[in-house]
């Protein structure tokens, strides 16, 4: 380890995990009858094979709280003394109330800090990394930490080259005080001049040359994403297990973003590390930003690949341009 990089100081565990994705799906064929494409060339271009879509009157919050209860159904004891209440989300339901403020209400957690956290793709990460910071303060103890996203309610569904990446889901993991922390190492940066890349259009000023004004879609310059990505990511990674004095071949699992698969696919082999040790969900939910790394853990902790103890990297990147990474000893 770089001595001038003082290591992670961690005294939490993940504990327990959940999962929700909306009912209907939306395959590449159903997307054909919107725009010109086709299953095969969404998936040689991204993986996706569909993407869950939240009803008109289903929310963030409902994902979320339907992730929250997933995770009460299967760890019943995980309610006792949560303290806090974590949302990594782009898509709330509005700019305010928060949606953790929501799902606070639903479960009725007396004395639960509340707010949203918004890194776009890297919100889920960034928000284990908060909690951790809580929890080592000795101000918290059991933190709920969720990634939940209603992207389809800011896609346009004209535009070929966002309309077949994005869907909705939530994830939702514990964080709990533990004796000897499983957090490993932890990293972060921003390139903020990126961020006309990709972005929600709004009520904003010029930014970086690029009027950003709109009505609230998601737009995105896939071809610099995909650029940037590749020309970074591997090396926040490796920096990564560089903090924590371990190599890509000592990972059990790499959790990136899952924002399209041959990105990943290319991430893999520029860090030396075989695609089958990478966990996603792009292809079963397409690209559903904060959420999508929560949703590749329990997919993977259902079918048996992900097991207590394993080494696991969280990867997320994305809109900002921001990166956030996570080196973890498995607790659940």
């Amino acid at each position: 380890m770089d001595p001038r990089v003082p290591a992670l100081q961690s005294r939490s565990a993940v504990t327990a995990i959940g999962s929700y994705v909306p009912q209907r799906r939306l395959t590449n064929e159903e997307l054909s009858a919107l725009v010109d494409t086709n299953d095969e060339w969404i998936v040689r271009r991204t993986g996706i094979r569909e993407r869950r879509i939240a009803a008109d009157d289903e929310y963030t919050s409902d994902l979320a709280i339907a992730a929250v209860r997933d995770l009460l159904r299967r760890y019943p004891t995980a309610t006792d003394d949560i303290d806090g209440v974590l949302v990594a989300t782009t898509t709330p339901d509005n700019p305010f109330p928060s949606v953790a403020s929501r799902v606070q209400a639903a479960f009725g957690f007396k004395a639960a800090l509340a707010f949203d956290l918004n890194a776009a793709c890297a919100g889920f990460v960034s928000a284990l990394q908060t909690a951790n910071g809580l929890i080592l303060s000795g101000m918290y103890r059991k933190i709920l930490v969720i990634g939940a996203e209603t992207l389809s309610k800011i896609t346009d569904y004209t535009d070929r080259s966002t309309c077949i990446l994005f869907g909705d889901g939530a994830g939702a993991v514990l964080v709990e005080l533990a004796e000897q922390g499983r957090m490993l190492a932890s990293h972060a940066v921003t390139d903020g001049g990126g961020g006309i890349h990709v972005y929600a259009s709004g009520l904003s000023r010029e930014w970086n040359g690029q009027h950003l004004a709109g009505d609230g879609r998601i737009v995105q310059n896939g071809r610099e994403v995909y650029k940037w990505a590749l020309s970074t990511v591997p090396d926040g990674v490796r920096s990564l297990l560089n903090d924590a004095g371990l190599a890509a071949e000592s990972l059990d699992w790499l959790v990136p973003h899952s924002a399209n698969l041959r990105m990943i696919e290319a991430i893999c082999e520029r860090l030396g590390l075989p695609y089958e040790r990478a966990l996603t969900s792009a292809a079963e939910y397409g690209n559903t930003s904060a959420a999508s790394i929560p949703l590749a853990l329990d997919l993977a902790v259902r079918d048996g690949r992900l097991a207590a103890g394993q080494t696991v990297a969280l990867y997320g990147f994305g809109s900002g341009l921001t990166q956030a990474g996570l080196l973890l000893r498995w607790g659940v």
